[in-house]
């Protein structure tokens, strides 16, 4: 399932670490993993849910 994947931390990750996210990239689906755990569980997501969750995190909270 995820064998091979090249993990990559998101470019929102804190340089002091503790609070990051790795993801990889599929053909049709999108990985995200906790980068303190990177042998446990992650999640897999559509590509279009990504692109959602990055664009509301850029927006921030709504009034």
């Amino acid at each position: 399932m995820s064998t091979g994947l090249h993990w990559f931390k998101s470019s929102y990750s804190s340089s002091e670490g503790g609070q990051c996210l790795e993801v990889a990239v599929d053909t049709t689906v999108v990985h995200v993993r906790d980068s303190k755990n990177p042998a446990g569980p992650h999640l897999t997501v559509a590509p279009e849910a990504w692109v959602t969750f990055v664009r509301e995190e850029r927006e921030g909270p709504r009034p």
